[in-house]
C-alpha cells in the first residue's frame, strides 16, 4: 500500500487524519477527490474498518461512482464490498424502504421527478381554485421545495402575508396527495429521514452505530436538512470527515448553506481543519487573482494557494466596444490560440453569468463557421420562450403559418385545447382556407360563417386571439420591430407567464430581453428581414459541434471542470455581480464567490472580458465594470484593450484554421462637438453634451428629447449632423 507515498504533506495529513470529526478546507484543483477516496483507502487497509461500517456522501452519481470506481482501484473489489457510497438522496431512499414499516407510506413508493411534482402543483391549484396567474405552480413548488429543505414542514409552513397562507394550503394538500399515491419528492426523502432519525431513537442508534466513520463530499453545497441528516448519522462515534470549500458555494438558489462550515465548527469545537493549499492546476498568476478577489470576502477562512507549475503569463484583460466586439474577440482570439497550436479547441471554455449572454457567442462562431458545445443550457434559438416569441412574430407575418399558429395559440392558456384545435385545421380544410384566416375572420365574431362551426365555449377564445392577432396585424404596418414585440408581449401578458420569479423563471425573462435586444436591431429595417436573420441563424444550429470544440457555459454549470483557457465575459456591474444581488450583501457574496469559481477554472491562460456598450449596434447603453475588477492588482493584468474596436467576420473554413484578423478602422479626429444638434435614426433629434476619442472610435453623449442622455459609439450610431 503505497498510495500514502503520492500525497503531499496537507494531503497526506488529511488522509491520515484519526478519529473525530475532521474539517478539510480543500482549495480549488488541491485534489479532493484523491484525498476522499485514499481516506476511504486508509480506513479499510491501514485502520481495519470494515467497508459494512463507512458512508460515504457525494451530491452527484457520476461523483459517486467515480470514489467508488477509485477506491476498487487501490484495494480490489472485494475489499470494498458493502460500502455505502452514493448521493445523499440515494442513500436516504435506502434507509426509508428499509424503515418504511415505521413511515406512513410503503416501501415501494414511487419518487416523483422535477416535472411529476410541478404537474402536482398544478392540479392542486386548479383543484383549490386558486388564480394560476398569481400562484404560478413552479414558484409555488419552489416554495415548497425551500421549506422542506429547511426541515419546515406544511403545519409549521410560517405565515406572514396572505400569499403564505395560500402556499401553506397547497402545501398540505400536496403532502396529502403525495402520501395517498405512495410517493415521495426528491425533498422528502431527506425530510423524512431526518425525521425518522429525531423521532426514533432506536433507529437513529442502529444507523449510527453501523456508520463508524461518515464522509462527506463538496460539504458547502450542503443544505439544513443535509446537515442535520449527517449530525444524526455521526452521533454514535462522531467521525465524520467533511471535504469542502466555503468559496466555491454559489448554490444558494438551490439551497444550498455555506454557513453549514460555520455550524460545523460550532457543533464540534474539537474538530480537525486542515487546508489544501497546493493546486495542481492553474498557474500562479491565476491563483494570485482568484486569491485577490476571494480575499475580499468575509468570514472566511483564509488559504493561500500555489502551485509548482510555474508563474504562467498575466491574465489578459480587453475591453470592447460593445458586445459584438466582445463576442468577437472571443472567436477570434480561440482561432488565433488554437491555430497556434497552443490549445487544442475542447481546451477552450467561454463563461458567463447568465444563458441568455450565450446569444451573441453562439451567432459568433456560427458566423465564423466554427463549431462550439453549450453545456448546462438549450441553445438559444432553441429554447422554448425564444420559440414563442418568435412563432407569435411569424404569424403576425405570416397567418398561414400553420406551425406557429399550433405553437402558440393556447400561449399563456387562453382555453383552446387539442379538440377545439383540430376542429380549427378540420373547418379550414372544409372551407379550402387555412386556420390562420379562420381565426381573422373569427374575430368577427356571430358575423363570421365560422362561427356557428364551433360551440359557444370553442368559438369564444378563438373569436379573442382572432381579434388580436388582427389587431397585431395593423399595428406590423406602423409599428418597429421592437414596438410590435413589446405590444403583442404586454397583450398577452407574457411576462407573467414566463417569469415565476424562480430562479428558471427569470433567466426565461432574460432570454426574451435579449431577443428583444435584437429586434431593436431591426427597428430601421424590417419584421420580414428580421425573422429572415434569426431563421438563418436557427438553421445553423445544426453545425456540428464535435467533441473537440470549444465550450460555451454558465459560470454555475462551470464549477467541478477545468480548461486550458478561459474567457470569463460580461464582466459589468449589473452582470457580474448581477443587478439582483445590489441590495443583498448575502447575494453579492455569493456572486463574488463565484467569479472565483470561473477564474480558478482556468490552467493556463485567462482573459477577463467586457464591453464598454451592450444593448445592440448603435442602440447600447454605457456600462460600467464590474466592481470586482477594481480587487485585482494592476500588476496581474496585461492590457485593457482596444475599446471600441470592431471586429468583422471573414470567411473561414469548418476546422480550426489560422485567422484573418482584420484592421480596425482608426478614427484621426473627433468628429462631433459640444452643442452641435444631430438626428438618430430611432430617437430623433439631440443635442451633443461631450464627445472623446476612445482608441479607435468616439464616444459621444446625446440628449434626446424622446429618451434623454445616451452615449454611443459613433462609428455605429448613424448620427447625421444637422
Amino acid at each position: 500500500m503505497d498510495f500514502l507515498d503520492k500525497l503531499n504533506p496537507q494531503q497526506r495529513q488529511a488522509v491520515t487524519a484519526g478519529d473525530g470529526p475532521v474539517l478539510v478546507v480543500a482549495g480549488p484543483g488541491s485534489g479532493k477527490t484523491r484525498v476522499l477516496t485514499q481516506r476511504i483507502a486508509y480506513l479499510i487497509a491501514y485502520k481495519g474498518v470494515r467497508p459494512y461500517h463507512i458512508l460515504a456522501v457525494t451530491f452527484t452519481n457520476k461523483a459517486a461512482r467515480e470514489m467508488l470506481g477509485r477506491v476498487m482501484s487501490l484495494l480490489g473489489e472485494e475489499a470494498t464490498r458493502g460500502m455505502m457510497i452514493g448521493t445523499f438522496h440515494a442513500n436516504c431512499a435506502r434507509i426509508l424502504r428499509r424503515e418504511a414499516d415505521t413511515l406512513p407510506f410503503d416501501s415501494n413508493f414511487v419518487i416523483y421527478d422535477a416535472d411529476d411534482q410541478v404537474a402536482l402543483v398544478k392540479a392542486i391549484i386548479r383543484d383549490l381554485n386558486v388564480n394560476d396567474k398569481l400562484y404560478r405552480a413552479p414558484s409555488v413548488h419552489a416554495a415548497i421545495s425551500r421549506a422542506k429543505n429547511e426541515l419546515v414542514d406544511a403545519e409549521s409552513f410560517p405565515v406572514q402575508t396572505y400569499r403564505d397562507e395560500v402556499v401553506r394550503r397547497i402545501y398540505l394538500e400536496y403532502q396529502k396527495r403525495l402520501l395517498a399515491a405512495n410517493a415521495l419528492d426528491f425533498d422528502d426523502l431527506l425530510l423524512w429521514t431526518v425525521r425518522l432519525l429525531e423521532t426514533q431513537p432506536e433507529v437513529r442508534e442502529k444507523y449510527a452505530r453501523r456508520f463508524e466513520h461518515i464522509l462527506v463530499d463538496e460539504f458547502q453545497d450542503t443544505n439544513q436538512a443535509q446537515y442535520a441528516l449527517i449530525r444524526h448519522l455521526a452521533s454514535a462515534y462522531r467521525n465524520v470527515f467533511c471535504v469542502g470549500d466555503p468559496d466555491q458555494s454559489v448554490y444558494r438558489w438551490r439551497g444550498a448553506d455555506y454557513r453549514n462550515v460555520l455550524r460545523f465548527e460550532q457543533d464540534y469545537p474539537d474538530r480537525q481543519v486542515i487546508l489544501l493549499e497546493q493546486n495542481y492546476r492553474s498557474r500562479q498568476a491565476i491563483l494570485d487573482t482568484a486569491m485577490a478577489v476571494i480575499d475580499r470576502a468575509p468570514n472566511r477562512t483564509r488559504k493561500r494557494l500555489f502551485t509548482e507549475r510555474g508563474p504562467g503569463e498575466k491574465v489578459i484583460y480587453f475591453e470592447a466596444g460593445d458586445d459584438y466586439a466582445e463576442a468577437a474577440f472571443v472567436v477570434d482570439t480561440i482561432a488565433q490560440l488554437v491555430a497556434s497550436r497552443q490549445f487544442e479547441p475542447g481546451e477552450c471554455a467561454v463563461m458567463y453569468r447568465t444563458n441568455a449572454q450565450s446569444r451573441l457567442l453562439e451567432e459568433a462562431f456560427l458566423q465564423a463557421r466554427l463549431p462550439y458545445r453549450l453545456v448546462g443550457a438549450q441553445r438559444f434559438y432553441g429554447r422554448r420562450e425564444v420559440k414563442d416569441v418568435i412563432a407569435f412574430l411569424r404569424l403576425v407575418h405570416n397567418p398561414a403559418d400553420e406551425i406557429s399558429l399550433d405553437r402558440i395559440i393556447n400561449v399563456p392558456p387562453r382555453g383552446v385545447g387539442e379538440k377545439t384545435l383540430l376542429a380549427l385545421h378540420t373547418i379550414a380544410r372544409q372551407a379550402g382556407s387555412t386556420p390562420g384566416a379562420v381565426l381573422l375572420d373569427l374575430a368577427r365574431g356571430s358575423d363570421s360563417p365560422f362561427w356557428a362551426a364551433f360551440s359557444g365555449r370553442a368559438a369564444l377564445p378563438l373569436s379573442d386571439f382572432g381579434g388580436l392577432l388582427a389587431a397585431w396585424r395593423q399595428n406590423a404596418s406602423i409599428f418597429t420591430v421592437s414596438e410590435l414585440f413589446d405590444r403583442i408581449l404586454n397583450d398577452i401578458n407574457y411576462k407573467d407567464y414566463i417569469d415565476d420569479q424562480s430562479e428558471e423563471g427569470i433567466d426565461r425573462w432574460e432570454n426574451v430581453q435579449e431577443l428583444r435586444r435584437l429586434a431593436m436591431e431591426y427597428d430601421t429595417r424590417s419584421l420580414d428581414e428580421f425573422l429572415e436573420n434569426v431563421a438563418l441563424v436557427s438553421d445553423q444550429d445544426t453545425l456540428s459541434e464535435g467533441q473537440n470544440a470549444p465550450t460555451l457555459l454558465t459560470l454555475h454549470a462551470a464549477k467541478g471542470l477545468e480548461f486550458g483557457a478561459v474567457f470569463i465575459v460580461g464582466l459589468d456591474d449589473g452582470l457580474l455581480p448581477h443587478s439582483r444581488s445590489f441590495d443583498d450583501p448575502e447575494q453579492m457574496d455569493e456572486e463574488r464567490r463565484l467569479f472565483y469559481v470561473g477564474i480558478t477554472r482556468a490552467k493556463d491562460k485567462l482573459y477577463l472580458v467586457r464591453a464598454l456598450q451592450r444593448g445592440g449596434r448603435g442602440y447600447s447603453e454605457p456600462t460600467e465594470p464590474s466592481r470586482f475588477l477594481d480587487d485585482i492588482p494592476a500588476n496581474l493584468l496585461d492590457g485593457r484593450g482596444r475599446a471600441g474596436q470592431r471586429s468583422n467576420y471573414r470567411s473561414r473554413a469548418e476546422t480550426w484554421a489560422a485567422p484573418s484578423r482584420p484592421a480596425p478602422a482608426s478614427v484621426k479626429q473627433a468628429r462631433f462637438r459640444a452643442g452641435m444638434r444631430v438626428r438618430h435614426p430611432i430617437w430623433g433629434e439631440g443635442i451633443v453634451l461631450n464627445s472623446r476619442l476612445q482608441s479607435d472610435d468616439e464616444t459621444v453623449d446625446v440628449i434626446f428629447e424622446s429618451v434623454g442622455i445616451k452615449r454611443l459609439a459613433a462609428s455605429l450610431a448613424n448620427l447625421t449632423v444637422l
